[in-house]
């Protein structure tokens, strides 16, 4: 079975081909670069979700798969305190959008305040580590929780949610 991934963030793209491996034989991946048709720094769950599902749809109209995966980070806040959220969204070929979210934590003032000022959480992320890329490694999420959880984990449980509600459906 092909599935697409519309990303090329090993993070993300890890995620679906791990989870994917663990209920499903004989894959074939393609990741792409897709649209997410929202705002380069997402600002609500609302909107973090619409990206996810556009990157769903995008990868799948642009491949021959048999479903196509988006996964989307984005920030809401609540209570003065800025959040970092992530939804995940599979399409089917019979039209099916399926979404789910994970994990949601608080940012720091010092990460916050630079989001609130328009600045995207990736690049602010890397300032603050001072490393490169660390969205498509640790992210956020493996920063501020020690190690304890990574980006990809945190995906991963996004991904798995997915899969078991197509299963659900498709046998409905």
């Amino acid at each position: 079975m092909k599935i697409v991934i519309g990303t090329k963030n090993k993070a993300k793209t890890a995620a679906v081909e791990t989870v994917l491996a663990q209920y499903m034989d004989n894959l074939q991946f393609e990741h792409m670069d897709v649209p997410s048709g929202v705002s380069e720094q997402p600002m609500s769950d609302a909107e973090t979700r619409q990206g996810a599902i556009n990157r769903a749809q995008h990868a799948l109209a642009a491949s021959d798969a048999t479903m196509g995966f988006g996964l989307e980070g984005g920030v809401y806040e609540i209570d003065g305190l800025i959040y970092c959220c992530n939804w995940g969204a599979v399409t089917l070929r019979d039209g099916t959008i399926i979404a789910s979210s994970g994990a949601s934590f608080v940012l720091p003032e010092v990460v916050a305040n630079r989001i609130r000022a328009g600045e995207e959480l990736g690049p602010v992320m890397d300032d603050f580590t001072r490393t490169a890329d660390i969205r498509q490694h640790a992210g956020a999420i493996g920063i501020f929780t020690n190690g304890l959880v990574n980006r990809k984990e945190m995906f991963e449980h996004i991904v798995t949610l997915l899969v078991g509600q197509v299963q659900y459906v498709q046998k409905s």
